[in-house]
C-alpha cells in the first residue's frame, strides 16, 4: 500500500521503504560478518516482523534457518501492558544454538527483555536482536541490541509490518500515524 491513498491518517513519513531495504542491506552485511560460517537461526517475532524478517533473509548471503513466535504484550491498546503471554510457540529445538531474534520495533523493551531471558533458558548457546526501529526515549528497561535499523522519536508508527488495529501493516513505508486515528 502506498502512503498516498491513505490521505489525512499519517502524519509524517518517517522512513521510505527504499531506506528501509538499504538499512535492511547493512544490518545483513553486519550480520554475516559476525557469525561468519555459524548462521544464527533466525526467530522472527508475529505479527509485526514479518516484512523486516522476509527482507532480511533475502539479503544474508547464507542459507536462513528461520522460525517464528508470536507473543503479546498489547492486548487492542498502543501501550505495552509489560505482561508477555505466548501465544504462537517456536518449532526449533534451541540447544547450543545461536538464537539471532528479528523484531519489527522496539519500544519499552519489556517484552524483548524477557523473550532474550526465556530462550536462553531453552539452552540457545546466544540470543542477540536484530530490530528494525527502536524508540530510546521509550525504554523501560536495558536490553542489548546488536542490530538497530533506525532509532525514531516516541510516536506511534505504522507500517513495514506494524500495525494499528491489524490495519496498516502493509504499508509500504514506517510513518506516524495521525493521533486522530486511534484517539
Amino acid at each position: 500500500m502506498d502512503a498516498s491513498a491513505l490521505g489525512n491518517e499519517l502524519s509524517e513519513i518517517l522512513h521510505t521503504e527504499a531506506e528501509l531495504k538499504q538499512r535492511l542491506s547493512e544490518l545483513a552485511r553486519d550480520i554475516e560478518a559476525d557469525y561468519g560460517d555459524q548462521p544464527p537461526l533466525l526467530v522472527g517475532v508475529l505479527k509485526g516482523a514479518v516484512m523486516v524478517m522476509a527482507d532480511l533473509a533475502r539479503e544474508l548471503r547464507f542459507q536462513a534457518e528461520m522460525d517464528w513466535m508470536a507473543v503479546s504484550s498489547y492486548g487492542t491498546g498502543t501501550k505495552s501492558s509489560g505482561v508477555v503471554r505466548i501465544l504462537k510457540d517456536l518449532d526449533a529445538d534451541l540447544t547450543d544454538r545461536a538464537v539471532l531474534i528479528v523484531e519489527d520495533i522496539i519500544d519499552s523493551g519489556l517484552t524483548l527483555s524477557w523473550l532474550k531471558e526465556n530462550l536462553l533458558t531453552r539452552g540457545a548457546k546466544s540470543v542477540k536482536i536484530c530490530t528494525m526501529l527502536r524508540k530510546p526515549d521509550a525504554l523501560k528497561v536495558d536490553i542489548d541490541v546488536e542490530y538497530v535499523g533506525f532509532d525514531i522519536p516516541n510516536e506511534f508508527v505504522v507500517g513495514y509490518g506494524l500495525d494499528y488495529a491489524e490495519k496498516y501493516r502493509n504499508l509500504r513505508d514506517v510513518a506516524i500515524l495521525a493521533p486522530h486515528v486511534y484517539s
